[in-house]
């Protein structure tokens, strides 16, 4: 009688055993999502990369299905995407959701820095835990960051001859909103909000006449053709996207993988703003190459252009101190970041 039950908690270990086993065995599959073309620039360098490197890292057992170019839903709804669970992580835009990432458009506003990787690393350290928007924004949206990257500084291109600051009033130009909206206003400009997947159509039908985008995305949503002329050397404000989950998903997941995508996700933002650094120049000569015409604005305008892009971080950051949010005290953090990272 003895044996047989020292057989049956034998058989019930190893049954329990193998069972444990199995589970750990199991692949993660995860659901990535975004609004990027299959084209665009920021696909291999960062979001390929880090779903590289995760599975890499996990010796094979996070899995990724990956639904760029807005398979699972549009540019502006992917943060509800990702907190509602319909994808794991999502890519989000905050221009797209200022009304609720309104502090991490600190690293869009006009004339902050000069390089992506500037800007990148300075977000880096107000996204990561304890840095104002990851206790501020994130945190209280249950959304975590794993991939941050501020774009290099936005120019504008146009269909029309641009020659001085002065030729961009009463253009109507795309832009993705926040700040960016506000400095066209300054300069006289029509903004016309828009998500960067409608511009192509918008600029060839002649409905709008131009638009703000750095220069690896006018070649990714291949605007050369109805965009005639492009400028360099201004900073026009920037654009941020940040690849988070929700943080109902990122407590199921185990710590070691948590551990493994931060990582991912810190070598990913750096690899990118780095290819993002370098291609500008290379950018400026495929866009000569497909006929655009590259214009720097006299000094005289140069100077201008700075001068408003200082007025609108400080009207940026007074309007959010008005609305109860932390403006000042971001718009701080972010510039004492870039001053550091120099």
């Amino acid at each position: 009688m003895r044996a047989c039950l020292i057989a049956r908690v034998v058989a019930l270990s190893l049954s329990l055993s193998l069972s444990c086993a199995h589970a750990q065995d199991k692949k993660i599959v995860l659901r990535v999502a975004d609004h990027l073309p299959a084209n665009h620039f920021l696909m291999e360098p960062m979001v390929k990369y880090w779903m590289n490197a995760v599975t890499k890292g996990t010796a094979g057992a996070v899995e990724f299905e990956y639904y760029p170019a807005e398979q699972l839903g549009k540019a502006k709804d992917m943060l509800s995407l990702a907190l509602s669970g319909v994808t794991d992580v999502a890519g989000v835009v905050p221009a797209y959701v200022s009304d609720k990432l309104p502090l991490s458009v600190v690293a869009e506003l006009p004339g902050s820095f000069e390089t992506s990787c500037a800007g990148t690393l300075a977000l880096m350290r107000l996204t990561r835990d304890g840095g104002v928007i990851a206790a501020k924004e994130y945190a209280p949206l249950g959304y975590r960051p794993l991939i941050v990257v501020a774009l290099p500084p936005y120019q504008i291109f146009s269909r029309h001859k641009l020659e001085s600051a002065k030729g961009l009033e009463g253009l109507k130009l795309q832009t993705a909103g926040g700040a960016k909206e506000i400095m066209l206003r300054k300069l006289k400009a029509v903004p016309i909000r828009m998500a960067a997947p409608e511009i192509y159509e918008s600029l060839a039908r002649g409905t709008i006449d131009g638009g703000t985008l750095g220069t690896g995305s006018v070649l990714s949503y291949n605007l050369p053709g109805p965009a005639k002329y492009i400028t360099a050397g201004e900073n026009f404000g920037s654009i941020v996207a940040v690849y988070g989950i929700s943080e109902v998903r990122w407590k199921k997941l185990p710590e070691s993988v948590q551990k493994m995508m931060l990582q991912a996700g810190e070598a990913a933002s750096r690899n990118m703003c780095e290819v993002a650094d370098k291609s500008v120049e290379a950018d400026y000569d495929k866009l000569r190459a497909k006929g655009v015409s590259v214009v720097r604005l006299p000094e005289t305008d140069h100077k201008e252009i700075a001068a408003y892009a200082s007025t609108v971080r400080t009207e940026w950051a007074e309007a959010l101190d008005k609305r109860g949010k932390p403006g000042s005290e971001t718009l701080k953090a972010y510039m004492e970041a870039l001053s550091a990272a120099r």
